[in-house]
């Protein structure tokens, strides 16, 4: 691999396994039309991978999240399992409080005993509000505590217009979100948990002898679709988070605020199909794969591998593939100490004249400081560089 060392910033072409660069006259593409129009508040598609949003409206818009809420209780609850303060055989006592708790229930009964298992899915499934408050209480002593932690997890993945008053979604004035916090949850849900994650395509789930359905129709309607959640109060309207895959690509969907249960899931499909018609996903590089290495200046190692920390997903309009152009920057003059996850560059790529993904590229390796000797001959090389 090629060793830089000149000009603050050097911009030199790439060409990888996986990634052919043809430099030849752009590839006839599928013409790619508007996207759905739909009459829904707000919503989003994006794609779960690169993260690139293909349809947007209003998407930044505070609303009432309805049971999308319950999304974020599962993740809370997960996040509790996956650090061993509860167990999914664990048993919890159902309040008075949590099987009183109106609108959808999971029908537990109050003084009872239901393992973490049922309840999540009789969260998932059934949307039970009893199960979500049930949870919360057993986790953090009471709903507002737990409400607490979910607005703590909703800043730590970047939610930035979204409060939670409690853990079902019943309507309070100051609990709301937006379609875009909703997709970033619904995408964290899926990458952090995916153990849990096969729970929101189960069709039914039955509990004290009450079998309900889950109310995704879409479920129903598209193998496609694995997950996630459905949402109605009169103040947010039909809500329905959605996550599909073909062929190795995922799409996540949000439609906030439409006019009835088939309207959400005509919007949705329309939305994904949109999706996965026009568009296509490919993993160009993987995280700590080296792209290149440069030189280290007064180490213990002349050379130091760069690469990228997470795997490089880039969504793009169908048959551009062959179109895709990359290059990097990497700093000039890197002196040793160097530690390994050191940012030292980037690598960009392009589509026509079009920036579809920038990372930055990392040291892959440490690089201690040299020898006296080496150290003392580098300073006179740099004289010169």
């Amino acid at each position: 691999m090629a060793t830089w060392t000149k000009s603050s910033r050097f911009i030199a072409s790439l060409v990888l396994v996986g990634l052919y660069l043809v430099a030849g006259a752009v590839q006839a593409s599928i013409p790619l039309p508007a996207p759905p129009s739909l009459s829904a508040n707000s919503y989003i598609l994006l794609d779960f991978h690169s993260g690139r949003e293909l349809v947007t409206h209003n998407a930044d818009e505070r609303v009432d999240p309805a049971s999308l809420t319950k999304i974020m209780t599962a993740y809370v609850v997960f996040n509790e399992l996956k650090s061993g303060n509860i167990t999914l055989d664990e048993r919890v006592t159902i309040s008075e409080r949590a099987w009183r708790a109106p609108g959808s229930r999971m029908f537990v009964e109050v003084g009872t005993q239901v393992s973490v298992e049922n309840l999540l899915k009789g969260l998932i499934i059934q949307s039970g509000n009893d199960a979500s408050i049930a949870l919360a209480e057993h986790i953090a002593g009471n709903e507002d505590t737990f409400a607490q932690v979910m607005n703590q997890y909703a800043a730590r993945l970047g939610m930035d217009n979204t409060n939670y008053r409690n853990a079902t979604g019943l309507p309070h004035e100051d609990h709301y979100t937006t379609a875009r916090d909703v997709a970033i949850l619904a995408k964290a849900a899926i990458r952090d948990f995916p153990e849990y994650y096969a729970w929101y395509s189960e069709r039914q789930f039955t509990w004290n002898g009450i079998s309900q359905r889950n109310r995704n129709q879409l479920l129903w309607r598209d193998d496609s679709v694995d997950g996630m959640k459905t949402g109605h109060t009169s103040a947010a309207g039909y809500c329905l988070a959605t996550s599909a895959m073909r062929d190795n690509m995922r799409l996540v969907s949000v439609v906030m605020g439409a006019s009835s249960e088939r309207a959400r899931a005509d919007q949705s499909h329309a939305l994904l199909n949109y999706g996965f018609r026009f568009f296509e996903t490919h993993r160009l590089y993987e995280a700590n794969n080296a792209l290149t290495e440069t030189r280290v200046w007064r180490g213990a190692a002349d050379g130091l591998p760069l690469g990228l920390n997470q795997d490089l997903y880039v969504t793009i309009p169908r048959r551009q593939y062959d179109n895709l152009r990359a290059s990097m920057s990497v700093d000039s003059q890197i002196v040793a100490p160097v530690t390994a996850g050191s940012p030292l560059g980037h690598v960009v790529i392009r589509l026509g004249d079009e920036i579809v993904r920038e990372e930055p590229l990392f040291a892959l390796d440490s690089v201690d400081e040299g020898g006296f000797w080496r150290r003392m001959m580098d300073d006179v090389r740099l004289l010169f560089h």
